[in-house]
């Protein structure tokens, strides 16, 4: 039986693991995704081929481990209780607008869209692996809302998509865009609670999540 890894070996393996993605994100960026070869992206990482190989056999997989990286700040199954729409949905708000300010995440967006001609699959892995479980979660969370009474919401996949919308069309496409694009931390509170006022005044069901 082989010896289970220890604790110290665990954490050089993560390490390494997280030196190579963020070298393989470097060099999906200088030089594209079909020019980025693996070997390349081991020497960029200071890691054997052996190493990266042993983690990561396909670019593919490599690609999807920097999906997963990029939406690591989210954990899925944390859907906040339902009863309370207007807490609920800032706290869905606040976890969105800090994983639109990673770094990561606008990398990650710039690769699939200038590969998307010639390997569209990126994109088809983006969404499957990093924004429809983002989405998934507030939908279920909108729909626990409507569930408990507290909100009238028809369609709560077109409601998600509003709610976050709302937050990313301010906080992240202007930055994807423009190099010279800041948002302070106090505009992006006001971005997420406008976003929540307009979610409550829309599909909120009672006089006290209204007033808010």
């Amino acid at each position: 039986m082989t010896p289970a890894p220890s604790a110290y070996h665990q954490r050089v393996a993560e390490e390494k693991r997280a030196l190579i993605v963020r070298a393989a994100t470097e060099l999906f960026l200088e030089l594209g995704y079909d020019r980025a070869s693996l070997a390349r992206i081991a020497d960029r990482a200071g890691v054997s081929k052996a190493t990266l190989f042993k983690q990561f056999p396909t670019k593919a997989a490599l690609f999807d481990a920097i999906v997963i990286a990029s939406w690591a700040e989210n954990d899925v199954a944390d859907v906040p209780p339902a009863g309370d729409l207007t807490a609920g949905l800032t706290v869905l708000g606040r976890r969105y607008a800090t994983l639109l300010s990673q770094p990561e995440m606008t990398d990650l967006f710039r690769i699939v869209i200038a590969e998307l001609p010639r390997f569209p699959e990126l994109a088809k892995a983006h969404f499957a692996q990093g924004k429809m479980p983002y989405f998934e979660s507030v939908r279920i969370y909108l729909l626990a809302e409507r569930d408990a009474g507290a909100a009238d919401i028809a369609d709560p996949e077109l409601a998600a998509t509003q709610f976050l919308g709302m937050i990313s069309n301010y906080l992240f496409w202007p930055n994807l865009l423009l190099p010279d694009w800041t948002v302070t931390p106090a505009r992006t509170t006001a971005v997420v609670e406008e976003a929540v006022r307009t979610m409550v005044a829309r599909y909120g069901t009672d006089a006290h999540h209204r007033d808010r």
